[in-house]
C-alpha cells in the first residue's frame, strides 16, 4: 500500500487520499512527497479532471513531517549537508507551489484547476502547510481536532512554506502566536483566526462541491494578485516597522537569544516580506537550513521528538504482557493525590480516592471539579464530560473500596512510618497480584518496600507538581522490584498521557539529584557575595526557565531546610553543603519561606514577585568584584550536568535518552540544548573537562570531571555516539 492514493470520480473531481499504512497518524516522508507530486501532475495533465481534493483516509489529516527525513537529507548530501538540505526543502516548495498555481497561466492567472483540502481532524506542521498551498481549506466540525504549526516547540520552524504563507495571509503580528509560540486551535477558532476557510459537517463533500463551482479568481492567492499588500504592513510601512521592532524585542525577551529557531523564523519573515513570494520561499528555505544545521535544533528534535516518542512507546518496557490499569486506588487526597486522581479519571480509569477523613477525600475530588470547571469556562470541556470524569472518582475513607484495584498509588506525607502504615492497610484488601506504587520525591524505594509483603510488586512513581500540567513521571525501581511492576507503571503513565523515565533507586533518584545542586549552587554564590541579580539573569540567559533563587522560592525554603537536615543526617561528615545551609536556615529563621509565605529570596505583593528582597544584601553583602557571566553559567550548568553523568555512571540512570528527556520535561533544563548529555556533545567532552578542571581548582571537588566524561574526552567520542541506542554505561 502507498502513502497516497488517487481516484477520479464520475463528476471529474480527483480525490487524492493520504493514508500512510501501519500508522495511526499520517506523517510525510520523501517517498510520500514524490507520490503526491506525481498525482498532482497526473491531475493537471488529465483533461477529464475538473479539480482536485486532497484528504485523509484516517480520522485526522496529518501529524506533520517524519523528522527522520531531515537526517536522511543530510546523509544523502554527503560532504555538503547544508546544500543537500536546502535543495531538499526547495523540492518540497516546488511541489506545494505547483499545487498553489495549479496549472494556471503565469501572466493571466487563468486556466488553473481548483485544488481544495478536506481535513477530517487534526492537521499539524506539514499537515497544515500542505492545505495552506491549496485554494480552499475545509475542516470537519470536530472540537477535538488541533490545527497549527507547532514546529517551534521542537527547535525548528515551519519550513515548507508555512511561515511565508501564514504571514502573507494574516500579517506578521496576527501570525506571531501561531508561528513563534506554536499555538494550536480547534477548527472553529482556526477559521475565526483566518487560518482555514470553512468548518463543515462533511469536509470532503463540501470541498468536492466547491471545486466544481470554483472560478479562475477563486484560485489566485492574494500574494500572486497584482497590487498585493501585506496585512498589517511590510517592514518599511509605518505600521509594519513597529510590528517588526516589537516582534524582535518579544522574541529576544522570551528566548534570551539561546533558541536559534525563533530568531531564524523572524529573519525569514522580515527578509521574505521585502521580496516577491517565490524569492521569499527561497529565503525561508535558507533560514530553515541554517536552523537544521545548528546542533541545538538537532538535539531538540532528538530529545523532544524522537527520544520522547520512543520512551512513550515503551522503549525500555520489560517484555511482559499487557498491564493496562483498569482501577486505581489512590491513598492520600492532598494536592498530589488529588492531581493523580484527576489525570487518572480523565484518562478513563476508575479511581478510588482515600483519605483519613471524608471531608479531606471530598476536597481531593473537588480538585478535579475545579480543573474541569476551568475547562468549561474556556469551552474546552462540556458539562457531560465533567460528570463523566467525576463519576469515575469514588472519594472515601473505606479501605475495603480498594478491592478490585490492580494498581495502588500511595501519596501520603513524606514520612516512612505513615507510608508503611497505609501500605499494610491497603495490602490487606487489594488483590494479591496488584501493584503498589509509592509517590515520593526523596525517600528510598527499597527502604519503603520493607513495609510490603510483596516487594517484587512495589515500585516508586514520582509525579511532579502540579500533576495535571507536568509532563514527566519518574518511575523508580527498588532493589527487589520485578518486571511486571515496571510494566504496570509504564502502562499507567502512558494511559494518563505522560512521559515516563525509569531509574534505579538511589538518594534523590534522578531529577532531584540534578536540580538540588543547581539550587544549592545559586545559594552558595549568594553566600560568596555574588549579586543575586547576576545569578538569576545568568541562569535565564543560558536557557533555564527559572533562576535558582526563584526556583527555591517556588518549591519553598522550608522544604529545602527539611531536605538539608535529612541529607546531613544520612551523610554525616561527607555532607558537602554546609555553606548552603547557612543561608537557607537563616532565611527560614527570618520567616522567609518562599512564595507560599509571600517572603523569600524575592519580595512579593499579593502573591506576585516584586523583585529580589533587599534585606538579602544586608546579611550577604555583594562583593566589589563580581565573576564573569560565563563562569556563573558554567557553575550553574555543570552543577546539574555532572550529577546526570554520575547518575548514569553509577547505573541509577540506565539510558541517556531518559536523562535528556527527563531533564527537559522534569525541571526545564535548558531545552535549547536537548538535555545534559546532548549539551556535553554540543560542547565537546574535551572542552567540558577543561571547564570542570578550572571550576574544580576554583570551587572544589564537586566540579571534578567524572571518569566517564574523561574517557569520552580522551577517545574523542560523544555520549550519543557511544550510548545513543539506549546502552547502559556499565556496558561500555
Amino acid at each position: 500500500m502507498a502513502d497516497f492514493t488517487y481516484e477520479l470520480g464520475s463528476d471529474g473531481v480527483a480525490v487524492i487520499t493520504w493514508d500512510v499504512p501501519g500508522k495511526s497518524m499520517n506523517v510525510m516522508s520523501l517517498e510520500g512527497f514524490a507520490l503526491l507530486d506525481g498525482f498532482i501532475d497526473k491531475a493537471l495533465a488529465d483533461t477529464e479532471v475538473k479539480g482536485v481534493v486532497i484528504t485523509s483516509g484516517k480520522k485526522d489529516f496529518a501529524g506533520g513531517m517524519d523528522l527522520n527525513v531531515i537526517a536522511k537529507m543530510k546523509e544523502d548530501a554527503g560532504d555538503a549537508p547544508a546544500k543537500g538540505l536546502y535543495e531538499g526543502v526547495m523540492r518540497m516548495h516546488a511541489v506545494l507551489r505547483k499545487i498553489e498555481r495549479a496549472g494556471m497561466d503565469p501572466k493571466t492567472l487563468k486556466g488553473g484547476k481548483p485544488i481544495a483540502a478536506a481535513l477530517p481532524g487534526t492537521a499539524l506542521g506539514i499537515g497544515l502547510e500542505l492545505p495552506l498551498s491549496t485554494h480552499r481549506i475545509f475542516a470537519a466540525d470536530n472540537p477535538k481536532a488541533k490545527i497549527g504549526l507547532p514546529e517551534i516547540m521542537v527547535g525548528i520552524f515551519p519550513g515548507a512554506g508555512g511561515t511565508t504563507r501564514l504571514v502573507r495571509k494574516m500579517g506578521a503580528m496576527v501570525a506571531a502566536p501561531f508561528l513563534l509560540e506554536g499555538k494550536l486551535s480547534d477548527p472553529k477558532k482556526a477559521k475565526a483566526a483566518g487560518i482555514i476557510d470553512e468548518v463543515v459537517e462533511d469536509p470532503l463533500a463540501a470541498a468536492r462541491a466547491w471545486v466544481l463551482s470554483a472560478r479562475d479568481a477563486d484560485l489566485v492567492k492574494p500574494w500572486d494578485a497584482k497590487g498585493y499588500k501585506m496585512p498589517g504592513g511590510a517592514p518599511y510601512h509605518p505600521a509594519g516597522f513597529m510590528t517588526f521592532v516589537s516582534a524582535s524585542a518579544m522574541v529576544h525577551g522570551k528566548t534570551m537569544g539561546v533558541y536559534p529557531a525563533a530568531k531564524a523564523l523572524l529573519s525569514a519573515v522580515y527578509e521574505g516580506a521585502l521580496v516577491p513570494f517565490d524569492q521569499a520561499l527561497s529565503i525561508e528555505a535558507r533560514w530553515f537550513t541554517n536552523v537544521l544545521m545548528n546542533p541545538s535544533s538537532g538535539a531538540m528534535i532528538r530529545s523532544l521528538f524522537i527520544n520522547k516518542e520512543a520512551l512513550e512507546k515503551g522503549a525500555n518496557r520489560p517484555r511482559v504482557g499487557d498491564e493496562t490499569v483498569k482501577k486505581v486506588g489512590i491513598l492520600g487526597a492532598g494536592m498530589m493525590g488529588a492531581g493523580i486522581a484527576y489525570v487518572s479519571a480523565n484518562a478513563g480509569i476508575e479511581v478510588v480516592l482515600i483519605d483519613a477523613s471524608q471531608d479531606a477525600a471530598e476536597r481531593g475530588k473537588a480538585y478535579s471539579a475545579g480543573i474541569l470547571d476551568k475547562g468549561i469556562s474556556r469551552k474546552k470541556v462540556t458539562e457531560e464530560k465533567k460528570a463523566e470524569v467525576l463519576g469515575r472518582i469514588t472519594a472515601t475513607t473505606d479501605y475495603d473500596a480498594l478491592q478490585g484495584c490492580d494498581l495502588i498509588v500511595e501519596a501520603v506525607f513524606e514520612d516512612p512510618t505513615v507510608k508503611a502504615e497505609v501500605t499494610q492497610r491497603a495490602e490487606a484488601v487489594i488483590p494479591t497480584d496488584a501493584i503498589f506504587a509509592t509517590n515520593t520525591s526523596t525517600l528510598p524505594i527499597t527502604s519503603l518496600a520493607k513495609a510490603s509483603a510483596r516487594p517484587a510488586q512495589f515500585i516508586g512513581i514520582h509525579f511532579f507538581s502540579p500533576v495535571d500540567k507536568m509532563l514527566l513521571v519518574e518511575i523508580i525501581k527498588g532493589r527487589e522490584t520485578g518486571d511486571r511492576a515496571v510494566a504496570k507503571a509504564l502502562d499507567f503513565v502512558r494511559q494518563i498521557r505522560k512521559t515516563p523515565i525509569v531509574v534505579n533507586d538511589a538518594r534523590f533518584f534522578y531529577a532531584n539529584r540534578c536540580i538540588i545542586p543547581y539550587i544549592n549552587e545559586g545559594i552558595r554564590m549568594v553566600a560568596e557575595g555574588v549579586s543575586p541579580v547576576l545569578i538569576e539573569n545568568a541562569a535565564k540567559l543560558v536557557g533555564m526557565p527559572l533562576g535558582p533563587l526563584q526556583l527555591v522560592d517556588e518549591t519553598s525554603i522550608d522544604l529545602g531546610v527539611k531536605i538539608a537536615k535529612a541529607t546531613r543526617a544520612a551523610m554525616g561528615d561527607a555532607y558537602p553543603d554546609g555553606a548552603v545551609d547557612e543561608v537557607i536556615f537563616w532565611m527560614a529563621d527570618q520567616g522567609r519561606l518562599g512564595k507560599k509565605a509571600d517572603a523569600g529570596f524575592y519580595s512579593y505583593e499579593n502573591g506576585k514577585r516584586a523583585g529580589l528582597w533587599d534585606g538579602l544584601a544586608a546579611q550577604y553583602p555583594e562583593a566589589e568584584s563580581q565573576p564573569e557571566l560565563h563562569e556563573i553559567q558554567h557553575r550553574l550548568l555543570m552543577a546539574q550536568v555532572l550529577e546526570a553523568v554520575r547518575a548514569f555512571e553509577e547505573g541509577v540512570l540506565t539510558d541517556i535518552r531518559e536523562g535528556d528527556v527527563g531533564a527537559i520535561l522534569g525541571w526545564g533544563f535548558a531545552p535549547w540544548s536537548g538535555g545534559p548529555f546532548s549539551w556535553l556533545d554540543i560542547l565537546g567532552a574535551a572542552r567540558a573537562v577543561e571547564i570542570c578542571d578550572a571550576l574544580e581548582a576554583a570551587h572544589g571537588a564537586r566540579f571534578k570531571a567524572p571518569d566517564l566524561l574523561r574517557d569520552i574526552a580522551a577517545k574523542g567520542d560523544g555520549f550519543y555516539a557511544r550510548f545513543g541506542g539506549g546502552e547502559a554505561a556499565r556496558a561500555a
